[in-house]
Formats: C-alpha cells, structure tokens, sequence
C-alpha cells in the first residue's frame, strides 16, 4: 500500500470582504428609502414675510406648529406628530427652558389657520417661562414686504 504523504496546509491570512460589501449596499438601500421620510414636524405652509434670519445655534429651537384645523404640535413633545394641549405646550416649554434657559421657542402657523390659534400658541410658550417668541415665515421670493388692504 502506498503511503500518501500528507503536505502541511498553509493558513490563509486574507479577510473576505464579499460578505461586508453585501452588508454595506443593503443598508445603503435602506437609507434612500427611509431618508425621505425622517420629515420632521407637521405639514404647514408658513406665510411669507420679508424678514432677516435667526442666527443659527448648535441646539434645535422647540417648534410649536399650528396646522391648518388649529391643532398644536411640539417637535420635542414624546410623539411629535400627535396634537398636544395648551397646557401640554407649557409644560414642554418649562422642561426645555430648565434644560437650556437659551432655548429659542418658535411658532410655525399654517398661511390658512386663523391669528387667534397662533396667539394661543404663543400665549402657551410665554405661560412656559419664554421671555421671547418667534414666528417662523417662508422668505418673501420678490424681497419686499408686501402689504394688506
């Protein structure tokens, strides 16, 4: 009987990468797909206004929207796109407020929702402890203030 002699087997030191790359175009994918719907807030078309923009800050302002059936919503409320209360509001503004007394609040009114919701919405954030309240507006594309009769 012949004798095969065995040869020692080397040990490959190579990574295959094959597997990585699957993984890596696979979440690639899920990322186009869901980057378009991470929207933050509520639907609303602002009015526009020829105004100068807020300097920009390293934390995000907390957005008090108001849609078009004067409903309120909270981006840093625990469901950003459930409706809150008046007194929700308030309470949302006095917990940011103690976190970061430099907090901007800001109100976003949809152009057809009626002054009063957008007051009570401003009312709410001053009853949070907001010494200052913004209004968010879409910049005017003619540059000038345009004016009611």
């Amino acid at each position: 009987m012949a004798r095969r002699t065995r040869r020692a087997r080397r040990m490959v030191a190579e990574i295959n990468v094959v597997p990585y790359i699957d993984v890596m175009l696979v979440l690639l994918v899920i990322f186009m797909v869901t980057a378009p719907m991470l929207q933050q807030g509520v639907e609303v078309e602002p009015p526009q206004a020829s105004a100068s923009p807020l300097e920009d800050t390293d934390e995000p302002p907390l957005l008090i929207s108001v849609n078009r059936d004067g409903e309120f919503f909270v981006n840093q409320a625990d469901n950003p796109d459930a409706p809150v209360s008046l007194a929700t509001i308030a309470e949302l503004v006095t917990a940011a407020r103690q976190l970061d007394p430099e907090t901007p609040v800001l109100v976003k009114g949809d152009r057809s929702t009626n002054y009063e919701s957008v007051m009570r919405a401003m009312v709410a954030a001053q009853q949070g402890g907001a010494a200052k309240v913004g209004l968010v507006t879409d910049s005017d594309p003619t540059g000038e203030a345009q004016e009611e009769q």
